[in-house]
């Protein structure tokens, strides 16, 4: 996993904002102003990758400092270099980190964020565990992952365009056309959204709701410790 984002690192976002249409944007827009809602003034974000969340957190909350964990170190080194060009160095730091173990203490964050990352975690119910340990009492995780839409017809479509053109599209920007036949997988493959609530409840999160966007094709997840 930490090779192939490390390899993928350089057209990612680009990438990302293309097979998306720029659709991805609204969502984490969205997954913000909820996080925002708690007022927080340290903020944990995971899978943080080219720290395009982080960032854009660091710029709707101008007292919050932003910590953002991934263990590519590619996708870590583009993400120190747009955070330098946005001039955010004193308020965004990026750490190598796995978010089964976290290194940090009991109650550090007021929030806790993950976008496009919980479907890549080797044990999402430990990770949520970690999420709730680091959080202080009261504070609020948000997690944006994409999913498969239920209605039969979204889902053709859906599926025609990740499993036929995604991968087309993807191999050849990026010229490494197994990581995007992985990635529309992990989609298939990770777990139905109620499930996903259900798994939050059990590692002891409450106030756990969930917000479908573009017919199914992504959600957005939020509770409180």
């Amino acid at each position: 996993m930490r090779q192939m984002f490390n390899r993928i690192a350089p057209s990612y976002d680009r990438l990302n904002h293309i097979m998306s249409l720029n659709i991805d944007r609204g969502w984490r827009k969205r997954g913000v102003a909820l996080v925002k809602q708690a007022r927080p003034t340290r903020i944990l974000d995971l899978a943080t990758g080219t720290a395009d969340l982080a960032i854009y957190m660091a710029r709707q909350m101008a007292d919050a400092t932003v910590v953002g964990v991934d263990l590519s170190t590619e996708m870590l080194e583009v993400g120190r270099q747009k955070v330098a060009e946005a001039a955010l160095t004193e308020r965004i730091t990026l750490e190598e980190g796995d978010a089964e173990a976290l290194p940090f203490d009991d109650r550090s964050f007021d929030a806790v964020t993950v976008a496009f990352g919980v479907r890549n975690f080797a044990d999402l119910p430990l990770c949520l565990q970690e999420m709730r340990r680091v959080l202080r009492a009261g504070g609020r995780v948000m997690i944006l992952e994409l999913s498969t839409p239920k209605n039969p017809l979204v889902k053709a479509c859906y599926e025609f365009y990740a499993f036929r053109f995604l991968p087309w599209i993807g191999g050849w920007i990026s010229n490494d056309k197994p990581a995007y036949r992985y990635l529309p997988a992990s989609i298939r493959a990770f777990h139905r959204p109620e499930r996903v609530v259900e798994m939050m409840r059990e590692a002891g999160f409450h106030a756990v709701e969930k917000e479908c966007k573009c017919l199914g094709i992504a959600h957005i997840y939020t509770a409180v410790k």
